[in-house]
C-alpha cells in the first residue's frame, strides 16, 4: 500500500526565524530604521535554507519518488492546453483569502512576488536575486509564493479555484509537472490544515 505524506520534506525550524526577521525588518523599515532593517534582511539569508530547498527542487532529490497510478492523465501538447497559463488578479486574491500566506503542503510561511521585488528595490544589496538559484536570498527562495495547479496546466488543468492552490517554491517546483497522485501527495482539500497569522509581508506595499 502506498504511503500518501502531507509534503515532500518536513520545514526546518531555520525558515520561521528567517520569517521573523523579515518581518522584524519591515517593522524597522516603517520606522525608517535602515541600519536595523539592512542588518535583518541579511541575518534572514541563510545557507541551510537553501540547502533545503535544493534537496526537494534539485537534480535527483531523495524526497521526489514518482509512482505509476491508473489512468494518468495524459501530457498535452501546447495547443491542446488551456490557454490562460495562470489565474487572473481576481483568482489570486480569493486564493490567498482562502489559503492564507502558507504553503498548503508543508506550511511554512510565503510572500508574494510582488512583495519581493519591492524589497530588492529598496535593498538591492540585501535581497540578491540572480538568475541562479543560489544569487536568490535564501528565505525569499524558499518562501515564494506559488499559485500550483494540483492537475497540472500541461496535463489539463485549469485555473478553477478548486485546482490551484497557495504554495511555497520548493513544494511547487519539485512536483514538477507530476499529479499529487503520481508523487503520493495527500489532498490538501481533504485534510486540516493550519494557517498562522503571517500576512507575507505585505505592508512593504503600503
Amino acid at each position: 500500500m502506498i504511503e500518501h505524506r502531507r509534503c515532500f520534506r518536513d520545514p526546518i525550524p531555520e525558515i520561521y526565524e528567517s520569517a521573523e526577521l523579515l518581518n522584524k525588518a519591515l517593522i524597522f523599515h516603517l520606522k525608517n530604521e535602515t541600519r536595523k532593517t539592512k542588518e535583518l534582511l541579511l541575518k534572514a539569508d541563510m545557507p541551510v535554507i537553501r540547502d533545503w530547498t535544493e534537496s526537494i527542487w534539485g537534480a535527483k532529490s531523495p524526497y521526489i519518488k514518482i509512482r505509476q497510478v491508473h489512468n494518468p492523465k495524459p501530457r498535452l501538447k501546447k495547443n491542446e492546453r488551456i490557454e490562460t497559463r495562470m489565474p487572473d488578479k481576481k483568482i489570486k486574491d480569493e486564493l490567498i483569502f482562502r489559503d492564507g500566506h502558507n504553503c498548503v503542503f508543508c506550511g511554512i510561511p510565503v510572500i508574494r512576488t510582488e512583495v519581493r521585488n519591492q524589497f530588492k528595490k529598496l535593498y538591492p544589496n540585501e535581497i540578491p536575486w540572480g538568475r541562479k538559484n543560489i544569487e536568490q536570498h535564501s528565505g525569499f527562495q524558499a518562501m515564494w509564493l506559488q499559485y500550483d495547479h494540483l492537475v497540472p496546466h500541461s496535463r489539463g488543468g485549469d485555473n478553477n479555484l478548486d485546482n490551484i492552490v497557495i504554495t511555497c517554491a520548493p513544494c511547487n517546483f519539485g512536483r514538477m509537472e507530476y499529479t499529487i497522485e503520481e508523487v503520493s501527495l495527500l489532498n490538501p482539500f481533504e485534510r486540516d490544515r493550519v494557517k498562522f497569522k503571517w500576512n507575507g509581508l505585505e505592508d512593504i506595499l503600503i
